[in-house]
């Protein structure tokens, strides 16, 4: 093409991006795009608050993720775009990845781009390339140097093609984007969604839901009712509320979980749990009120004086239970000199934390506690039976947080001391002496 894009910047924050032609300047503008596609493709966060390099999206069907990301991706090629630059849209088959390249290429003035129909590629005036591959066959993805990129339908992509996608990144410190329905809990996108929930770095987590593709007149609020009355219910809420359906494998249960959620009481703190976070956890405090519902919960990181700072601010000389494994030992011992006998230690061990966890089971399904949306409801539906030859134990898969999970038991379990929930502590093996 005789015609080259010899520079590409962003202007402002409203979606142009201006490139120079050989004879004549142009201008892009981004497609309308509602808030929560805005911030999910372009503008996504971890959970401190730093701009993420790959943003996990768990959506509903026809929420408009594909032509969000679509966008995307043809922004990252005008902008940062160069000779011989790739930019990979990667969808499960050969077809689907077909129908993004035909969408993109409807979307563009023909003398935009130049197409390869055998190869699905889509070349770009400044010589970057968009391809549009299937991951039906995951060796096929490995070499390249790749400068952004977009899995699409992720959670029906086998997990060898998210490796090798994320292999072609490396060099080039790529941006990606992972898209798609909900499907079950027995995939690599549940897991790393949920990774990315709990806060892993650089990595933002985004869940739209059809509501809000309805408020922004995406879809019609009739066709989702006539869809929820049509549909089995777990299929409606993986479709169009993004929520994983029950694989009966978790210890609390969905729909006890489900029931729990609350938002926190605010009534006054009468028993704390404290999960002092080591290494890359969160230290998390949970304060359960008189009737054991959840008044306030705190999660953050931070160096140990400031983590002593905040529980004498926000506990003070309140009841509670501290994890004292390991580094919490002393801690524990430095508060109860500070602040006095309320402060008691829990050490964790496998058969100790079991206890801890089928005590808030049985708290869960009682109805005796409550949960709380975001990172808390996301490790409890996280956790999962694990056979052992000694016997069932409940816990958090490999590489997941369960903190805010273990500090709510450790909250039961001294509210059941307070309180004299004899039960708890019968189930838990007697009260300590």
């Amino acid at each position: 093409m005789a015609e080259q894009l010899s520079t590409g910047r962003l202007i402002g924050s409203r979606g142009l991006a201006q490139t120079a032609l050989a004879d004549k300047p142009i201008l892009y503008q981004r497609p309308w795009l509602y808030p929560q596609q805005l911030a999910a493709i372009f503008e996504p966060h971890d959970a401190d608050g730093n701009p993420a390099r790959v943003s996990a999206i768990e959506a509903s069907t026809k929420s408009g993720k594909t032509v969000g990301c679509s966008a995307w991706l043809l922004e990252q090629a005008l902008v940062g775009g160069a000779l011989n630059r790739n930019y990979w849209w990667v969808a499960p088959v050969y077809g689907q990845a077909e129908i993004a390249y035909r969408r993109l290429k409807v979307g563009l003035p023909s003398w935009m781009y130049q197409s390869h129909e055998s190869r699905l590629t889509l070349t770009l005036p400044n010589g970057a390339c968009l391809w549009f591959k299937g991951a039906d066959k995951p060796a096929t993805l490995y070499g390249e140097d790749v400068f952004a990129a977009v899995i699409d339908e992720a959670s029906r992509t086998k997990p060898e093609a998210y490796h090798a996608v994320r292999s072609t990144l490396t060099a080039t410190r790529g941006p990606l984007r992972l898209i798609g329905n909900v499907k079950g809990r027995r995939n690599w996108m549940f897991e790393v969604c949920r990774k990315a929930e709990a806060g892993m770095p650089d990595w933002g987590y985004y869940r739209i839901i059809a509501a809000d593709a309805v408020a922004a007149g995406v879809l019609a609020d009739d066709e989702i009712a006539a869809a929820c009355r049509e549909l089995p219910e777990a299929v409606f809420r993986e479709l169009y509320l993004a929520e994983a359906s029950d694989d009966q494998g978790n210890p609390f249960g969905f729909d006890y979980i489900r029931a729990a959620l609350a938002e926190p009481s605010g009534k006054p703190v009468s028993a704390w749990g404290i999960d002092l976070g080591k290494a890359v956890d969160w230290t998390v405090l949970t304060g359960l009120d008189d009737f054991g519902a959840i008044a306030k919960q705190e999660r953050f990181r931070a160096p140990w004086p400031e983590t002593m700072q905040r529980i004498r601010t926000t506990v003070g000389t309140r009841r509670a239970l501290v994890d004292s494994t390991g580094l919490g030992d002393p801690i524990v011992e430095l508060l109860q000199k500070e602040l006095g006998s309320n402060y008691e230690g829990y050490l964790f061990s496998a058969p100790s934390k079991q206890k801890l966890m089928e005590g808030l089971a049985v708290a869960v399904q009682s109805r005796e506690t409550t949960i709380l949306e975001g990172a808390h409801r996301q490790e409890m539906e996280s956790f999962e039976y694990q056979y052992t030859r000694t016997g069932v134990r409940y816990s958090a898969p490999a590489g997941y947080h369960d903190d805010t999970v273990c500090s709510h038991a450790l909250a039961v379990a001294c509210r059941g001391r307070d309180t004299g929930l004899e039960a708890w502590w019968k189930l838990a093996g007697g009260r300590p002496q």
